[in-house]
């Protein structure tokens, strides 16, 4: 097998299983558009499975849709599909030397039956804890069982990729087994300070461009706990709020804001999204749950202190005090608290900011990519190595 073991680049074939893809956009979509730029840049191949309706193509790469989605309790845009054996036979066509599982659910099921079926190595990355949002959601019987299958899934993989220190801990904790980290980067040249974002703050501001614009970017749902700042809008005179994002949470949270100065930017993207950074004042995050908390890196290499929640992999890039502020979840006075020393203090606001993106300039998504590309070539070569092992040990028992 030591021609397979040693692939180059442009040998490898990914194929990735994701319960969700563009058009929808959240953490794990953003990810595996970069880990397929990553793939497509390096001459690689990959294909992508998904359930429900999407593009049918990425950056060259086919896409196959699964089955017309379910959506799945908690997280609606995530759904539930069942496998079609034209999906299968699309993944044999392919053939792939390595299953990448991002967040396996349902289609992650599929993936791990199509490579198994195959004998192929299987990488699986954990993105979204579904088991703290039950807690969130006051699910809490389900935790125990939704640990359980979990384990069951993460069991099967030949590796594991954690996001943050934390719940890479977290996950070895509970017996997932060995886990690496597959920690999040940033593009400092997309997202920087320096845009021309007259127009774009004239708009986030409903036309009051001179009040303090605190931004926050993500997913609108619950457990964002975007609602927490209207106190910090009531307590701090002449400042406003641009919610950047779209989720099953809106039209509740519009009601929940009603009579702020909050402006709902709704999805952007590309020049849009990075022009929302560079015309913000400081960025705010009170999430409950992360497993990393992408949008605070993209924030702080926009040069924006950050106030956020103790969450997910934020305490690995923020030092409190220094590049940004970091309170314990729902500590709604500490939050505003910080926000007020921001807002009141525009030179520690400055220095900070500068502080911030100085911190996250050096993570870059070529160096975290080309990682994960490593762990793909270690995968298989030991995947390969196993296989042989076995081959001799099945020869000398005849």
């Amino acid at each position: 097998m030591s021609d397979t073991t040693q692939l180059s680049n442009d040998q490898l074939r990914v194929a990735i299983f994701t319960e969700t893809f563009l058009p929808k956009l959240d953490g794990v979509v953003t990810i595996t558009c970069l880990t397929l730029d990553h793939l497509r840049s390096i001459g690689a191949e990959a294909i992508v499975f998904s359930p429900g309706k999407h593009v049918e193509s990425y950056n060259g790469f086919p896409v196959v849709s699964i089955t017309p989605g379910i959506p799945m309790p908690m997280y609606p845009e995530v759904t539930m599909s069942v496998p079609m054996r034209k999906s299968h036979q699309r993944f044999v066509e392919f053939k792939p030397n390595i299953v990448h599982l991002a967040n396996p659910w349902c289609a992650g099921l599929m993936g791990i039956r199509f490579a198994k079926k195959m004998d192929l190595p299987i990488v699986m990355s954990f993105h979204t804890h579904l088991m703290e949002m039950a807690k969130f959601y006051k699910l809490g019987f389900l935790q125990k069982p939704l640990w359980s299958l979990h384990r069951y899934f993460y069991k099967k993989a030949d590796y594991r990729l954690a996001t943050s220190k934390r719940i890479k801990d977290e996950l070895e904790a509970h017996n997932f087994g060995p886990t690496g980290l597959w920690r999040r980067g940033v593009d400092a040249k997309v997202f920087a300070p320096g845009f021309d974002a007259t127009e774009t703050r004239y708009k986030l501001t409903n036309g009051n461009p001179e009040k303090t614009l605190l931004l926050f970017v993500g997913r609108v749902a619950p457990e964002k706990q975007i609602e927490q700042i209207r106190p910090v809008l009531e307590a701090i005179p002449n400042t406003h709020l641009a919610i950047v994002g779209d989720g099953p949470y809106r039209e509740k949270l519009e009601n929940l804001m009603a009579g702020t100065s909050t402006t709902f930017a709704g999805y952007l993207k590309g020049e849009a999204l990075s022009a929302a950074y560079a015309a913000a004042d400081i960025f705010v995050f009170p999430s409950a749950i992360e497993t990393f908390g992408l949008v605070v890196a993209e924030a702080m290499a926009a040069e924006l202190p950050v106030v956020s929640s103790r969450v997910g992999g934020v305490p690995e890039l923020i030092e409190s005090g220094v590049n940004g502020f970091i309170f314990e979840p729902n500590d709604i006075p500490q939050m505003i608290t910080n926000v007020r020393e921001l807002v009141e203090n525009p030179t520690m606001r400055k220095e900070m900011g500068q502080k911030a993106r100085q911190s996250v300039q050096n993570l870059t998504w070529q160096a975290i990519m080309d990682d994960l590309v490593a762990d793909y070539h270690r995968v298989i070569a030991a995947h390969h190595s196993t296989l042989g092992v076995n081959k001799k040990l099945s020869i000398g028992k005849h």
